[in-house]
């Protein structure tokens, strides 16, 4: 997988992300004789710690992160005239060697309502199925259990995460299931599996499961630090793709051009921001935008660029009782092999009784839990939790008496798309067994060194939506048009108000609660009933709920535009919808207009989906793969 002097291959992927592994692995598997490259800007991810050890992802976001790319937004009055910052991944794998690996799927119904042939959920279920090893309950139907990906617990039980569930059943009145992700139950609490295998305690990711492990193959080849600037045509067929060395990846290398020819097809799969603006600096957008900047048009496609989606997240602080276990010290960069950070997990892990007799024995290896010890310690998975610490969930939609608390200013909305779907989920919430520093108006230096918890909450089908497009700068140098969206429907913000109030109701009576951290909550009025403050210890399950004035509520409203930020979940911008509609692509993911082109990633999404993407672009790449074989003639079965 080194950078060898060939000139010509069969497929190139422009861009190496969890899409592109998918595809490039399945068909490499398939006809090993297929000459395969993948051109990714970012670097190899091939056996790193910050990408293989959950327990080192959080580096993966650091401000000098070069494994993912802050994209900068334009300023919008709906969010009070702040600049949004949407992250994506930035290495081979792409978001899967970077992301939270929350286990989540959206409705099978989601996939329907994309409206395009081949694409129905009664053709898609047996593809979720094949690229899933599913670790936790056994002969679950809608689930898979020999596919490539692991899914596991992928953490030990963290008591933050089983007082939210005992709160929702009680408090909040809701059921509990084993498994939510069955592609239909909604409204119910359960755990929250992870892309982790249970085994290894490795990331499951699309790098490592579809490309590395066919490092034996001569034919499959990925050149990392690659910019692809944009795709060489002859008469509209697309017959290669002109790179350069990426400034980031490689800032002493020769900045020159280079090209390689593709004999077969070419696969743009850079993402939601990187597929579209590839297409522009090929020719291929909507014509104003293309001469604004200097190119010259080969298809008019308006549709490039646009139709951008995300979920829009909000993470609240609290604090947590200094005897619940969190993931907090390890995220403040602790030693994790510290006393009781490490060894008040162990009971839990191993039904263990005595955490302090474990500490009397650990130095002796003959002790079967210090052995187990010493195992978690060697396969990197010391406090799994502590890749995201988000262990239990709910898919929430509201019920008669919230839908009234909600006010009329959602009616609409939900009539239009949620009251007839039970299986649309309005919003998820959940639970960090830590501080989750939000992406504009982070408090990590100086939050004091304690216990946290952080509720979250993230819409599922926001209306709004943005733009991604090339442009020119007043330097002359290309640059990024990109509006998120965020809050321009005015009926986005209110579920998020909402979910303010319940998450907080919730909080405030499980066992753990100490109070709120006031900085990261709204800025109610002097003596507001609402008034963040700490406490002793949670309320009475049935007390009553926290009475807000109009101006409590202007308060929430203008916290969440001030705070609300993306769930790093963006699609949409070359949609898979017919071109009169502002689509890109068509069922079979050709680019319109031209021929030998292809876009498989999440950018092809038309609609948006109910849950954490990473599900959705290892679907995406599992059916382009079975396309791109019909295409050539190669048997996939």
């Amino acid at each position: 997988m080194s950078h060898p002097t060939l000139s010509e291959f069969d497929i190139i992927f422009a861009g190496g992300g969890t899409t592109a592994c998918v595809v490039a692995g399945r068909l490499a598997a398939h006809n090993p004789s297929l000459r395969i490259l993948i051109l990714e800007a970012g670097q190899h991810s091939l056996n790193k710690p910050i990408h293989v050890q959950p327990s080192q992802s959080r580096f993966n976001t650091a401000p000098t992160s070069t494994t993912v790319t802050f994209n900068i937004g334009n300023p919008s009055p709906r969010l009070n005239d702040r600049v949004p910052i949407v992250p994506c991944g930035r290495c081979v794998g792409g978001g899967s060697c970077v992301n939270s690996m929350v286990y989540t799927r959206a409705p099978a119904s989601d996939y329907d309502d994309w409206g395009v042939n081949g694409w129905e959920s009664e053709n898609l279920i047996p593809l979720m199925k094949k690229l899933e090893t599913y670790e936790v309950q056994p002969g679950r139907p809608t689930h898979g259990y020999d596919g490539p990906i692991k899914v596991s617990s992928g953490r030990p039980e963290m008591g933050i995460s089983g007082e939210f569930i005992q709160v929702g059943k009680t408090y909040h009145k809701r059921q509990y299931a084993d498994d939510t992700d069955d592609l239909e139950t909604c409204n119910t609490y359960s755990p929250c599996q992870k892309y982790i295998d249970g085994t290894t305690g490795r990331r499951s990711d699309a790098a490592h499961h579809y490309i590395y492990n066919q490092a034996h193959n001569p034919n499959l080849h990925v050149w990392d630090g690659k910019r692809v600037k944009r795709i060489i045509f002859e008469d509209r067929r697309a017959v290669g793709v002109e790179f350069t060395s990426d400034p980031v990846s490689c800032p002493d290398a020769d900045q020159s051009s280079s090209i390689v020819r593709a004999s077969k097809l070419v696969v743009i799969s850079a993402g939601t921001f990187g597929s579209p603006t590839v297409l522009e600096r090929s020719g291929i957008g909507a014509e104003m935008i293309l001469k604004r900047c200097g190119i010259e048009p080969l298809v008019n496609l308006p549709g490039v660029g646009e139709n951008y989606q995300d979920h829009n997240l909000v993470v609240v602080p609290y604090l947590a009782a200094d005897e619940v276990v969190t993931t907090d010290a390890p995220w403040r960069g602790e030693s994790i092999i510290q006393g009781k950070h490490v060894l008040a997990m162990i009971p839990t892990l191993y039904n263990y009784p005595d955490a302090d007799s474990l500490a009397q024995r650990n130095s002796s290896v003959k002790s079967l839990v210090a052995q187990k010890l010493v195992q978690v310690i060697t396969a990197g998975i010391v406090l799994i939790g502590i890749s995201s610490g988000i262990n239990s969930k709910i898919k929430w939609r509201p019920d008669d008496e919230e839908l009234k608390a909600i006010g009329p200013a959602f009616q609409p909305r939900w009539k239009e798309f949620f009251r007839d779907r039970p299986d649309k989920a309005v919003a998820i919430f959940a639970p960090f067994a830590r501080y989750i520093p939000p992406l504009s108006r982070p408090l990590s230096g100086i939050l004091p060194p304690r216990n946290y918890m952080t509720a979250s909450y993230y819409t599922l089908y926001p209306v709004s939506v943005g733009s991604v497009h090339i442009k020119v700068t007043e330097n002359g140098k290309e640059g990024m048009d990109f509006t998120t969206g965020f809050l321009d429907d005015p009926s986005d913000i209110v579920p998020l108000d909402f979910g303010y109030k319940k998450t907080r109701e919730i909080f405030r009576r499980m066992t753990s609660y100490r109070g709120e951290v006031a900085a990261g909550h709204p800025d109610f009025p002097e003596g507001s009933a609402a008034a963040c403050r700490e406490a002793s210890g949670p309320v009475d399950l049935h007390a009553p709920d926290i009475v807000y004035t109009a101006e409590d509520d202007e308060a929430i409203n203008q916290f969440h535009r001030n705070i609300v930020q993306t769930a790093w979940h963006s699609l949409g911008t070359c949609a898979m919808k017919s071109e009169a509609d502002q689509g890109v692509v068509d069922a079979r993911l050709n680019v319109y207009g031209v021929s030998n082109l292809k876009v498989a990633d999440m950018s092809i999404a038309p609609l948006n989906v109910g849950t954490n993407t990473y599900s959705t672009a290892l679907l995406i790449g599992e059916r382009a793969a079975v396309i791109i074989a019909e295409d050539l003639g190669i048997n996939c079965t």
